[in-house]
């Protein structure tokens, strides 16, 4: 018997971008997977776009870190799936990841594609998933996927407001490698067309260089949401 899934998705103020998200799981969900948003208080008509699209629909103080980890609380599933709510999955994915499921991994994540055109943006998304593949170091944007039982074994992601993703993926990593998948989720490149692409690059790997020496995820999480210097 295949492992049950539940989705979870933090969300807030996305609702731009959610719906298309919600419209890719749909088939998913249709066949037994359980979709879960945590809303972190948004402003706009998050919510409203979620209701009748989703299993549940919760609320939870800000923070990626604590609206997953609201979000496993409740969920049913064997495995946990953490998606972000700018991303986009391929039918295929899907069938790969249920494909994968099956083996009963500890844990994985996906490659991943930015969503804007040109060959820069193709070029960081080769960097991240090569990185990844190296390091079995994982971020949020490849919808990582986690059993229950492990998850729940680890305390669930560390609240802290920046680098969740990758203190979590490097407790998991020593419990086994990740199982990588594709094809590729697509990310949101919006953050890299606003601030300047190697800009946000050179910024990215300033900030994680600094939380790997030892600087506190607050102090990071604040220049993370000012941005890349001028």
């Amino acid at each position: 018997m295949n492992p049950s899934l539940s989705v979870i998705i933090p969300s807030r103020n996305e609702a731009l971008a959610l719906p298309a998200l919600l419209e890719d799981l749909a088939l998913l969900r249709q066949a037994g997977a359980e979709l879960i948003v945590v809303d972190g208080g948004s402003s706009d008509a998050t919510c409203a776009l979620a209701l009748g699209r989703v299993d549940r629909l919760i609320e939870s103080a800000a923070g990626r870190a604590r609206q997953m980890n609201a979000g496993a609380a409740v969920a049913r599933g064997d495995y946990l799936w953490f998606v972000h709510a700018d991303t986009r999955v391929s039918a295929a994915s899907i069938q790969n990841l249920l494909a994968g499921l099956s083996g009963r991994p500890i844990w994985g994540r996906f490659d991943v594609c930015l969503s804007g055109r040109g060959l820069a943006l193709r070029l960081i998304g080769t960097m991240i998933n090569l990185r990844s593949r190296l390091t079995g170091v994982a971020t949020g944007d490849q919808g990582i996927f986690v059993a229950r039982e492990s998850f729940e074994a680890l305390g669930g992601y560390a609240d802290i407001p920046l680098m969740e993703d990758i203190e979590l993926s490097g407790r998991l990593k020593k419990c086994a490698r990740p199982r990588c998948l594709r094809p590729p989720l697509t990310t949101s490149s919006r953050r890299w067309e606003r601030d300047g692409i190697w800009r946000t690059v050179l910024f990215m790997w300033r900030l994680r260089l600094a939380y790997y020496c030892g600087a506190s995820p607050d102090q990071l999480a604040r220049q993370y949401h000012r941005g890349p210097p001028l």
